[in-house]
């Protein structure tokens, strides 16, 4: 503050911000370990998917734009359960994830039934997306303070030539097992300055009385502490994103193409670009709490937690009411 004694005081002018960002959903998931197409399953008093409360916290944190990545043989579904009242309320969007939305020169193998995976997800809505945006997965709960630190840090000003500033939310792995089975999750490091160094992604992570621990390729198992950061696909990009996808995504087609189960992780193009020095990507620490619905035994427990952030003031009892 400056000014004269006894003058009133002089604040700096407030920072302008960028446009509102975008907030696109991974939905397309099969959810085969759930047993049933979980993204629609209620889990609050009115009726409320765990993707109502995302929707919600994103449009009060700033949101302006939702785009869903779904599956042309659920959208029907889809729209019916959720769709249609988010479309009330916001700019909402639809992209469709299939097999054949390739690269020029690229097809499917004969046989394959299996998408992409996530980073194939988040290609395909290159086409209704031209702000910087957000990615999450249909299915977790991330937290009101997740959707605040990224609106804010999606708002701000852009990076400085030479590479693109990206940002993923960050949680304690602790606080993101399942206590009915193991979880895929990206197993995070940073160096001093808060930026990402790599995200490893460990698909059999088991829950233990003290800690966690994984499931390697050769079946020995790797302990771990529970306090590791981890990735569940919580980002914040720029629409650069997108070019760099369709460049690795053909790379990986000509190396894995062929197999018919392999997957295109949005982490796994991620660490490329890091080790590649075209972005760098701060780590966004935060407290809130984070629950998901992997197997159908962790349908009490979401909703127990629901009810207790109800009853807490974090959100009303009916949510669009």
């Amino acid at each position: 503050m400056t000014g004269e004694p006894g003058a009133a005081p002089t604040r700096s002018p407030p920072r302008p911000k960028g446009p509102a960002p975008t907030l696109v959903v991974l939905a397309a998931g099969i959810g085969s370990r759930y047993g049933g197409l979980k993204q629609i399953d209620p889990i609050g008093p009115g009726g409320e998917a765990v993707l109502d409360y995302s929707v919600f916290d994103a449009r009060r944190a700033g949101f302006g734009k939702i785009v869903f990545v779904i599956r042309r043989d659920i959208e029907a579904a889809f729209r019916d359960a959720l769709g249609r009242r988010f479309e009330s309320r916001m700019d909402v969007r639809y992209a469709y994830q299939h097999l054949a939305l390739l690269p020029p020169g690229c097809a499917a193998p004969a046989g394959r039934q299996k998408p992409w995976g996530t980073g194939h997800a988040v290609l395909c809505a290159a086409d209704v997306v031209q702000e910087p945006f957000a990615v999450i997965n249909a299915d977790d709960f991330y937290g009101a303070e997740s959707y605040r630190v990224l609106a804010e840090f999606l708002q701000g000003p852009p990076a400085g030539a030479g590479r693109d500033l990206w940002a993923m939310v960050g949680f304690h792995l602790d606080r993101t097992l399942s206590a009915h089975g193991t979880v895929a999750r990206g197993l995070c490091a940073t160096d001093a300055e808060g930026f990402l160094v790599s995200v490893e992604e460990l698909t059999a992570i088991e829950k233990l009385p003290t800690g966690a621990r994984h499931r390697e390729p050769d079946g020995a198992f790797r302990p771990l502490t529970g306090r590791e950061i981890v990735s569940l696909n919580c980002w914040g990009f720029t629409p650069s994103l997108f070019g760099h996808l369709r460049r690795i995504f053909g790379e990986f087609l000509r190396c894995h193409g062929g197999d018919l189960k392999a997957e295109f992780f949005l982490p796994d193009a991620i660490n490329q670009l890091i080790r590649e020095g075209r972005v760098q990507v701060k780590v966004l620490p935060t407290p809130a709490a984070w629950f998901g619905v992997t197997y159908r035994e962790d349908r009490p427990v979401v909703v127990e937690n629901v009810h207790a952030l109800i009853q807490a003031g974090a959100y009303p009892e009916r949510l669009w009411a």
